[in-house]
């Protein structure tokens, strides 16, 4: 693992759960005071399957809400993915109540009610190093991010089914479901939350041996630095564009956001 460089002035944090949550309006006002009085930006999601957030700020402020964030009992073991920047890569804070924190369009997919196994960083990187999993199946690593997220970087060899938004995933896993059949199959999105509910759709369709990449490629940045198996950068929903595998930006000029 490579050393993250705290001594850049901005903390940038991004975290999901899926929980229920009877009063997303009411928690929207409550959530939007404390980010502004802490001084952050970017987007938080909420809706009543849960929260979805990507925020930026001083590192005091940003501690300070997810203080804030774990005092209510139903956050209380979020564990955000940090990384730093030179500057806040976000232009305004966002807090928006949505149908669903990352929309699928399938109702019946349900992360509170039992999530699909997770596969650990470390392992999944054995298991690429190796060629099979542990007990000798082949692995396939299937991108669940949208086709220009893709074109940043991915897992070599990589399914890619090309869809332009996350919607399209179910179809695209019918269309294609006998390539998938008889492998070990590791969903992977950029942060966790898309392949959890794409390896509960690959389950409830008849899947066997399927697996999220628990934290996503955020996570397995932080704990591996992006080997074996990582090609090219993250792509972030951010004014930094892409992250490298040491979570900081590819670009060199992508940390401060451009006037408007």
């Amino acid at each position: 693992m490579g050393a993250v460089n705290t001594s850049l002035p901005t903390l940038n944090i991004s975290t999901y759960k899926f929980v229920t949550l009877a009063d997303p309006e009411a928690l929207r006002a409550q959530l939007q005071g404390n980010a502004a009085a802490n001084h952050l930006k970017g987007t938080i999601l909420l809706a009543e399957e849960g929260i979805n957030l990507f925020l930026a700020g001083p590192a005091e402020g940003v501690r300070a809400f997810v203080d804030y964030l774990r005092a209510d009992a139903r956050f209380a073991d979020l564990a955000p993915k940090e990384s730093w920047s030179a500057a806040t890569p976000f232009l305004r804070l966002k807090v928006k109540v949505k149908r669903e924190i990352i929309r699928m369009n399938h109702p019946s997919i349900r992360p509170e009610a039992g999530r699909a196994p997770s596969v650990a960083p470390a392992v999944l990187a054995r298991w690429l190093a190796q060629g099979q999993d542990d007990e000798g199946r082949p692995v396939v690593t299937l991108d669940t991010r949208n086709a220009f997220e893709i074109d940043h970087g991915t897992f070599a060899g990589a399914i890619d089914w090309r869809i332009t938004k996350f919607s399209e995933f179910p179809q695209a896993v019918l269309d294609h479901r006998d390539d998938l059949t008889g492998k070990t199959i590791v969903s992977f999105c950029t942060g966790g939350i898309r392949c959890e509910k794409a390896a509960i759709y690959l389950q409830d369709i008849g899947l066997d041996h399927v697996y999220q990449l628990e934290g996503g490629i955020l996570k397995y940045f932080e704990e591996t630095d992006g080997a074996p198996g990582w090609q090219g950068g993250c792509f972030v929903f951010d004014e930094r564009e892409a992250l490298g595998a040491q979570l900081t930006p590819l670009r060199a000029d992508a940390a401060t956001p451009p006037a408007r």
